[in-house]
């Protein structure tokens, strides 16, 4: 016996209830914009990947947001702990050309330094506070 519910598909399996796996929107990313572009709503989207209408929605709009940035060449923070293996580029910049990935990499170090500079100030002021050099 199968179950729908908001969340997702429901299996009764012996009378326990095991969820379906779950896999993160993100990883769907080249389907969704491909079926996007065949023309397919966001609701047909959903339905054909597990997903509801809102989640593919917000997909949508999280994505072409961190285009536009990119676009404008404003730097994309990646959320949580770098990874230790050296930095790994987010899907949507390794399809862009070679010479974007390039950009989008300057700028990135560009902003790290910028960073750098500004907590330099703040401790080179914070030092002449205390009256240490």
């Amino acid at each position: 016996m199968t179950k729908k519910a908001s969340y997702g598909i429901i299996e009764t399996i012996g009378g326990f209830i095991m969820a379906r796996n779950y896999r993160h929107i993100q990883q769907y990313e080249k389907e969704i914009l491909a079926l996007k572009e065949q023309g397919l709503t966001h609701g047909e989207i959903g339905e054909q990947l597990g997903f509801t209408s809102k989640q593919v929605k917000k997909f949508v709009e999280r994505y072409r947001i961190k285009e536009r940035k990119i676009a404008a060449g404003i730097v994309i923070n990646p959320k949580g702990r770098p990874c230790k293996g050296g930095t790994k580029l987010p899907p949507s910049v390794q399809q862009m050309s070679q010479l974007a990935q390039l950009q989008y990499e300057l700028a990135r170090k560009d902003a790290k330094i910028k960073a750098l500079e500004m907590e330099n100030e703040l401790m080179r002021d914070f030092l002449s506070l205390t009256e240490r050099k």
